[in-house]
């Protein structure tokens, strides 16, 4: 670990003319203290590194060193490739190693070329967490992300709703979509996906033992054809459809229609408005008429609700009196003029499901 740090401190003040104290605590996530106790090692170990006093004064590399330590290992490589991702880097244990492959990277370009990066991060940022949530890592996720790098079977422990199974998988690959993980794996010659935060334990195939052991376990040989973006697509895909089991029909007006994307699943929504549209289209009145697939009664009425008066629910009936009874109740909640109620009784009896 000291050692790792030194080599980075080597690199950052190559990459750049001079840095504080607090600058390189901060960049290497130590004390001002453990910086000059480091400065110290390197100098004692023959790396001219100087400093200068004051209050303008920082520590810089002399005489034109240069460190040879600029050659990327594996998985320093491979976690530059995902350095666009810093939190999903965190999570997965290699935010070390990216850092270091920047740091080389940097220290190998010419001057006027190494603030490349910085100026690349301060123009794009990914946020991969949806609204309105707080995201936790998984517990098991960075032993999961080993054993998927270095190709390696994993037993695992998982919860199916509620029952816990156990399963041998090959961890191929790792998504992370809002904010949620999920494991790509394959299972008795299946490829299934997994919810990380599922999983209650995992070991290593064959050892008997903990993941982190020094028991190297069971690896696999990799279907080089398996492709994770278009399998994840297609598995996605699926899954939208799998979950839209029932269909309403809507009478939309040319609002409603523009937002019945952004109400509902989007692809559904547009699928039904383009089949409406080439039906037929809109009638005297502009008004549209579609067959739309949900999820269940209930999940379509809390949706369709956003849509207010610009979408009328012709079918099923079921659907269209909670839609009306909620329309009532908020019509009475507004036309008491915010006057005070018994408490509980806000927006009337009953409640949309």
């Amino acid at each position: 670990m000291r050692a790792a740090r030194l080599i980075r401190m080597v690199l950052l003040l190559q990459a750049r003319p001079s840095m504080t104290g607090a600058e390189l605590a901060r960049e290497l996530e130590v004390s001002e203290r453990t910086v000059a106790r480091d400065v110290l090692s390197l100098s004692e170990a023959g790396v001219p590194v100087y400093a200068d006093r004051g209050r303008a004064g920082g520590y810089r590399l002399i005489g034109g060193y240069r460190t040879r330590l600029t050659g990327l290992g594996r998985s320093e490589a491979e976690a530059l490739f995902l350095s666009g991702v810093p939190l999903a880097l965190r999570e997965m244990g290699l935010a070390d190693a990216a850092s270091a492959a920047r740091l080389k990277v940097s220290a190998a370009l010419l001057p006027e070329l190494r603030d490349a990066a910085a100026g690349a991060a301060q123009r794009f940022h990914l946020d991969a967490p949806a609204w309105y949530q707080e995201p936790e890592t998984p517990a098991l996720l960075p032993e999961i992300a080993d054993a998927v790098w270095d190709d390696r079977r994993i037993t695992a422990r998982y919860l199916r709703k509620d029952t816990e199974v156990e399963r041998e998988l090959e961890p191929y690959g790792l998504v992370l979509k809002a904010g949620v993980w999920y494991l790509a794996a394959r299972t008795q010659g299946d490829y299934r996906v997994y919810r990380v935060d599922r999983f209650t334990a995992v070991a290593r195939a064959g050892s008997g033992k903990a993941s982190g052991t020094d028991d190297a376990g069971e690896r696999f040989t990799r279907d080089d054809s398996f492709d994770l973006p278009a399998f994840w697509a297609e598995r996605a895909a699926q899954f939208a459809r799998s979950i839209l089991r029932e269909e309403v029909v809507l009478r939309l007006s040319p609002r409603g229609v523009l937002q019945l994307p952004y109400a509902t699943e989007r692809a559904a929504a547009r699928e039904a408005i383009a089949r409406a549209q080439a039906e037929g289209g809109p009638d005297e009145h502009g008004l549209l008429t579609v067959t739309l697939a949900v999820e269940s009664v209930e999940v379509a009425c809390a949706q369709l609700l956003a849509l207010g008066p610009e979408g009328e629910v012709l079918a099923p009936a079921e659907l269209r009196e909670r839609l009306a009874s909620a329309a009532r109740r908020m019509a009475a909640l507004y036309e008491q003029g915010g006057r005070e109620r018994p408490a509980g009784t806000a927006g009337g009896s009953g409640s949309v499901r």
